[in-house]
């Protein structure tokens, strides 16, 4: 299937990310529409979508352009789970020309270590969570 990246976040379906985040996702249960809404609004935003236009996947950047970006909520929606869209989207959110040039990048998980060791992050220190591609020698 042919697939379609945006950062145009008037694309996004706040409905499907707020269902799955809230409900799905270990990190952000809870999370209400107008949580979703203030945290979209407040992020660099990446979306993945078939042809048809119907969204595939979402994650979100925070970011001072320079020095300091925050990957979070990377979702993949359940019906498109194990199809490499995952993959997809973190390769593409890697090469975004803005955050090539960010020093450091962050992020946080529990069960995708793998998935993020192959686009440079490492674990920061004992944390079993943190991650991080850090582009300052000290």
């Amino acid at each position: 299937m042919s697939v379609k990246f945006s950062t145009d976040k008037s694309k996004l379906d706040l409905d499907k990310i707020q269902q799955y985040i809230s409900n799905e996702s270990y990190w952000g249960e809870g999370r209400t529409l107008e949580e979703v809404k203030i945290t979209i609004d407040n992020s660099f935003c990446f979306g993945l979508y078939t042809e048809n236009g119907a969204q595939i996947a979402f994650s979100r950047v925070v970011t001072d352009h320079i020095l300091f970006a925050y990957l979070m909520d990377v979702i993949v929606f359940t019906e498109f789970q194990g199809k490499g869209y995952g993959k997809q989207l973190v390769e593409y959110i890697m090469t975004n020309e803005l955050l090539k040039k960010v020093k450091t990048i962050a992020l946080k998980t529990k069960d995708a270590h793998s998935l993020y060791e192959r686009y440079g992050f490492k674990k920061v220190g004992d944390s079993e969570f943190w991650m991080s591609i850090d582009k300052i020698k000290l």
